[in-house]
């Protein structure tokens, strides 16, 4: 059985490792950073071989949420375009990326139990804003194809 919070911890722990970048789990990080990713599972699909376990194989669906915020010791300051692409760019870096010679991925995702078989991306709600607030953020949702290791 594919175990999510396992595969959760394990994603969580590579995006915020390769990227250098706080990553909440379904929050804001701790320590109110400037920048930062809001990580959560919104979709689980399960199959498996007829007269088995039907939890052996998964399709788990994460939406991350990109945040550049306001830096919280400036009361002027806000959120920045260029922070928020850059966080874009390396969370999809991060997940999809490839090495162009070997064709492996770049940052290995490790979970007890599990093998990724296939990792991309699901769609792209799109951007938020709130102007008051100078917080700018993006979503982008990835679909990863598991089974059990």
């Amino acid at each position: 059985m594919i175990r999510s919070r396992v595969f959760t911890d394990a994603l969580a722990a590579a995006l915020a490792t390769a990227s250098g970048m706080p990553v909440g789990r379904g929050r804001q990080p701790d320590g109110r950073p400037d920048a930062y990713y809001i990580l959560w599972r919104v979709d689980r699909q399960t199959t498996g071989a007829p007269l088995s376990d039907l939890n052996e194989d998964a399709t788990l669906i994460y939406q991350v949420t990109c945040v550049s915020a306001p830096d919280t010791t400036d009361p002027d300051s806000h959120g920045a375009q260029t922070q928020l692409e850059w966080l874009e760019d390396k969370a999809r870096e991060v997940i999809l990326g490839r090495d162009p010679v070997t064709g492996l991925w770049l940052h290995d995702i490790t979970a007890a139990g599990i093998k990724v078989m296939g990792r991309r991306t699901d769609v792209e709600p799109g951007g938020t804003s709130d102007p008051t607030d100078g917080i700018m953020s993006s979503a982008i949702r990835f679909a990863f194809e598991l089974t059990t290791a």
